[in-house]
């Protein structure tokens, strides 16, 4: 009997913890639902207490980290400071290079009385946008008529050129890019000097369309605008020739969709009207001597036909047309032939009775 009593009394010890749990599992669940705000604060606070602690942890860790990755950085970074001054040494060298042939050019031009290149300007914008209408390939800049900007003129960034301006607002001016569907400028390929026209298909390496003929271009050959049209300056830096399906494309030197800042090239000046001409602009005039006066205009007759065996001469048969009513015939006149008048026949008495 006792035993059966602690038996029992074990039995329901062991399950009255239970049922509190599981009681105090509900609360909590309905609390949590009810106030989850009381937690999210609870939370925080501990997160804020322990944010000291987390971070003087996390110094000497992340330091160690950045120590063991740079110790593989080193090699890396002394090998581009060896390429780096090589590139410096070549450019330096190309410098000096352009430097000696600019003043070699200005020298033959003072010495041909050359005509100079007109000075060109630039304007600095920057890209506030970039659109699909109504191009594909379309940037927009902060700088319009207020600021001089034109339609047509050429717009570059520190790689080379990247389009032309093709309408320009008060303010603003879109940008048609060199990678477009539409885009078609003159190009120039060097050192052959063959022009060509370059043409966008909306990728990032436009064709050349069309080429002069006779043209020997390579892969390598630098790109630059022709300047034919007067509409581009000529000698702005374009791309690269390459060679993509049997074909020449021209890989581009600038990245349109890494600009920030473009300059836009003021290259237009105005048409100069043509001068009425004058006597004394006439070469002969120049030259000290009198104008020539106008000879009258000169007829000349057509040479008479041919004359045809057996038929009259031409000019006969007009004389003959054009004598005088009454007159007898020449005898003795070339070709003439003498008629007589018809004579009367018995017949004719017959068929016509007096």
């Amino acid at each position: 009997m006792a035993n059966g009593i602690w038996k029992l009394g074990r039995r329901g010890g062991t399950q009255l913890p239970l049922v509190i749990v599981a009681v105090l599992a509900v609360v909590l669940i309905l609390l949590g639902k009810a106030q989850s705000s009381i937690f999210d604060r609870a939370r925080a606070s501990v997160t804020d207490w322990m944010a000291p602690a987390l971070q003087s942890i996390r110094q000497p860790v992340q330091g160690m980290q950045s120590w063991v990755g740079s110790i593989g950085e080193v090699f890396t970074v002394y090998q581009q400071n060896l390429k780096l001054k090589q590139e410096n040494a070549r450019l330096r060298q190309w410098q000096n290079a352009a430097l000696v042939l600019e003043s070699r050019v200005k020298r033959y031009q003072l010495l041909l009385n050359a005509v100079p290149d007109p000075k060109l300007s630039y304007r600095l914008a920057h890209v506030i946008g970039r659109a699909s209408k109504p191009f594909l390939e379309t940037m927009i800049l902060d700088a319009g008529k207020s600021q001089g900007v034109k339609p047509g003129q050429a717009v570059v960034d520190p790689g080379g050129m990247i389009g032309r301006v093709f309408l320009a607002g008060d303010r603003t001016s879109w940008v048609i890019l060199l990678t477009d569907l539409n885009s078609r400028i003159p190009v120039m390929i060097e050192p052959e000097h063959a022009h060509a026209i370059m043409a966008g298909d909306n990728t990032l390496a436009p064709t050349i369309d069309t080429l002069s003929q006779g043209a020997q271009i390579k892969a390598g050959d630098q790109v630059v605008t022709s300047g034919d049209g007067g509409l581009l300056p000529p000698g702005l830096p374009v791309g690269t020739i390459v060679t993509q399906g049997g074909g020449f494309r021209v890989a581009l030197l600038a990245d349109p969709s890494t600009t920030e800042d473009a300059e836009i090239v003021d290259y237009q000046t105005a048409l100069e009207q043509v001068p009425s001409v004058t006597p004394g602009d006439m070469p002969a005039s120049v030259a000290g001597m009198p104008p020539a006066v106008p000879q009258p205009p000169v007829t000349i007759a057509p040479p008479p036909p041919a004359a045809i065996p057996g038929m009259p001469a031409a000019g006969n048969a007009s004389a003959s047309h054009q004598a005088v009513p009454g007159a007898a015939p020449r005898a003795n006149q070339p070709g003439a032939q003498q008629t007589s008048p018809p004579q009367k026949t018995d017949d004719d008495n017959e068929d016509h009775p007096e």
